[in-house]
């Protein structure tokens, strides 16, 4: 039997970056982000929270001989910078480089969590030259967009909205509960003592007569009475096949009892864990 060529999909995207050089930049990455920078890997992903454990940024950082250098995955780029700079004593040898634009490449499937893959950076140099020469079709935009709502890769301004943590955004693995102090880190551990969540990430999806419209109404309910408030609706994406999908927080106690919900404008939603959510 011959077998199909499965096809692969592969995620570019330009992204902003800045180096830590020096010999305590371990130390001191450590001590602000929720992952172990000790580890003997070439990247490291991790979440930047404020202290009281809540998600600002969404952090990838590559580990070099002499410096790191820092991906913003999501987050606000100056606050990052301007956050770190004002965490540096006098004492630390430790320095940071002026922001730049990189590429980042890596493989993305509906089936396998994100971070399963590893990426592939390009400083000062062409992409898509590597892309061409190694026959790697990339994702087009709208492609793209879906499979990151299909993983519930959170979004700054929409999931990442200054109320929500990494563990009801399904990003327990980002978070080293072993290692030392950090920002955010007695919240981390209470939450993992006591083992409960509010509130995780879902994927929803739903039917829609109009490919163009705007839901107002973000609001998700128990059913069609709205006898209760379930969930709100982060953000969305209309399909053409008149299909609308999105990311919504839904609170806990009903995720064990129901698939679908109701919205005033979609109607039934269907509501379903992502394969790209982690959670304790």
């Amino acid at each position: 039997m011959i077998k199909k060529d499965i096809k692969r999909n592969f995620w570019l995207e330009e992204f902003e970056s800045f180096y830590v050089e020096g010999e305590d930049s371990k130390r001191f990455l450590n001590g602000i982000t929720t992952n172990n920078m000790n580890l003997d890997v070439p990247f490291i992903q991790a979440c930047w929270l404020n202290p009281k454990g809540i998600l600002r940024a969404l952090l990838e950082i590559h580990i070099y001989k002499d410096k790191l250098l820092l991906i913003n995955l999501e987050g606000n780029i100056r606050e990052i910078k301007d956050f770190f700079e004002n965490m540096i004593f006098p004492t630390d040898k430790v320095c940071l480089s002026d922001k730049f634009p990189i590429f980042r490449l890596q493989e993305l499937e509906k089936d396998q969590p994100w971070r399963k893959f590893e990426p592939k950076i390009f400083i000062n140099n062409d992409p898509k030259k590597y892309c061409l020469d190694n026959k790697i079709e990339l994702l087009q935009s709208s492609n793209l967009e879906v499979l990151k709502i299909l993983q519930a890769i959170p979004r700054l301004n929409s999931e990442i909205d200054g109320e929500t943590n990494p563990l009801e955004l399904g990003l327990h693995d980002l978070v080293d509960f072993n290692k030392g102090c950090y920002l955010g880190q007695e919240t981390m551990a209470r939450l993992k003592r006591i083992s409960s969540l509010r509130q995780e990430i879902r994927v929803w999806s739903a039917s829609i007569i109009n490919k163009n419209f705007e839901l107002n109404d973000k609001k998700i309910y128990l059913n069609e009475n709205k006898e209760s408030i379930t969930g709100t609706i982060t953000s969305y994406l209309s399909l053409s096949s008149k299909k609308v999908i999105g990311l919504a927080m839904m609170k806990k106690n009903y995720l064990n009892q129901l698939k679908y919900f109701f919205n005033e404008e979609l109607g039934s939603i269907k509501v379903e864990k992502s394969i790209g959510s982690d959670f304790f």
